[in-house]
């Protein structure tokens, strides 16, 4: 089993930035890759970026620039975070930290993002 804790998320005004971590705890596979899917009202969930261990990065096109995910990996506690700058109002969204490793995907609780003036 894997848990995921995120913290972070809130309410920003356009323009503004936010910074996303999501701890995952447990049996850590030490192949793995952790990311950040997003959610909208009336929207399907959709990926944001995504890190694998070995640091390769991928982002969706419409936060390329704007979006730097990273991570801190330790034998049992791997760390993923989502540094939001330049904040649009079409970034509100729940925000859910995803983790797949050892053919297991797992999903945090999401924490919401609100961008408004």
């Amino acid at each position: 089993q894997v848990q995921l804790v995120e913290s972070g998320g809130g309410l920003v005004q356009p323009g503004g930035s936010l910074r996303l971590s999501c701890a995952a705890s447990g049996s850590i596979f030490s192949i793995n890759v952790m990311g950040w899917y997003r959610q909208a009202p009336g929207k399907q969930r959709e990926l944001v970026a995504d890190i694998t261990s070995s640091y390769s990065t991928n982002y969706a096109d419409s936060v390329k620039g704007r979006f730097t995910i990273s991570r801190d990996s330790a034998k049992n506690k791997n760390t993923v975070y989502l540094q939001m700058n330049s904040l649009k109002l079409e970034d509100t969204a729940v925000y859910y930290c995803n983790y797949r490793g050892g053919s297991k995907d797992y999903w945090g609780q999401g924490t919401q993002v609100t961008v408004s003036s």
